[in-house]
């Protein structure tokens, strides 16, 4: 059989909001997250033994890591389905590593779609082995326009989005998520049932809306975990026709909102410019069409 391609998209939270704390140390959150154009590409092919090949121009920060995701996953779905996972995988790892835009959980996510297409589904539910290896690997393996809640695990497809034409800049620094909570720290008026329906966001002008109306709770912690990122929001907004900018995730990459394709790659190469050191694409943001 030949290898099965999957693409393991870029996962963007357009807003985040931290409702609290549970026992066991997991927070539960509401994002409200979409998916670019931009993504890492995963390749799979059986073979004699479970192999895991880097290229890509952020492969060096994953080598050497022995509980990489995606051999995980590939374990995890083995077990289900109790077959030995003798495959072939092949990272192209084009997304920055420990940024905020869920490479890893999305490479995990790609990795069980592609066993799916190998293998078949298994007998346990696919939403709980993600959950198993991440808060953010069921959103990904869904790859919709999504409002997210709990620890991940519910998931509100949205009914109506429209695409987003954007940039994503990161300045090549990793920032710790644990740090970023620790930063972060209690806060009084956590609503920990609180519950939201997903928004219907027909045009642009209802998603720049929305998003003025619900913030990145971790954006502030994160920026005094690493300064540089108020450096990357500063830049974004200060380029030409950016209509909005946030910092994704727990950053450190943040993106920009444009009016249309052409004003967004604009901004990318005057970015570029100036700042030749930063991961800074010109892309898409999916829609539910």
């Amino acid at each position: 059989m030949s290898a099965i391609l999957e693409t393991a998209n870029a996962k963007i939270n357009l807003t985040l909001k931290v409702l609290g704390k549970r026992a066991d140390g997991y927070h539960l959150l509401e994002s409200l997250v979409v998916f670019a154009d931009v993504a890492d590409r995963l390749t799979c092919a059986e073979a004699d033994h479970l192999s895991l090949e880097l290229s890509g121009p952020f492969a060096s920060a994953l080598e050497g890591e022995s509980d990489n995701l995606i051999l995980e996953a590939a374990r995890r779905m083995a077990v289900e389905m109790d077959r030995t996972p003798n495959l072939a995988l092949t990272l192209e790892k084009n997304l920055p590593v420990a940024s905020g835009i869920g490479g890893g959980s999305a490479d995990a996510a790609a990795a069980m779609r592609t066993l799916v297409r190998l293998w078949g589904d298994p007998e346990s539910s696919l939403e709980d082995i993600a959950l198993s290896l991440g808060a953010d690997v069921p959103v990904c393996l869904r790859k919709k326009p999504s409002l997210m809640s709990g620890i991940g695990e519910a998931l509100q497809p949205l009914q109506t989005m429209p695409e987003l034409d954007a940039i994503l800049v990161n300045p090549v620094v990793a920032v710790s998520t644990k740090e970023v909570f620790k930063a972060l720290g209690a806060s009084q008026g956590w609503d920990m049932d609180k519950t939201t329906e997903a928004p219907s966001l027909k045009t642009k002008r209802d998603v720049l809306d929305y998003l003025m109306a619900h913030p990145n709770d971790l954006e502030a912690p994160a920026v005094r975990v690493q300064p540089a990122i108020a450096d990357v929001l500063n830049a974004i907004r200060e380029a030409e026709n950016c209509q909005f900018a946030r910092m994704s995730g727990s950053g450190a990459s943040c993106f920009g909102l444009y009016d249309n394709p052409f004003d967004a790659a604009e901004a990318a190469a005057a970015l570029k410019e100036t700042h030749p050191d930063w991961w800074i694409v010109a892309t898409r943001f999916k829609g539910t069409q």
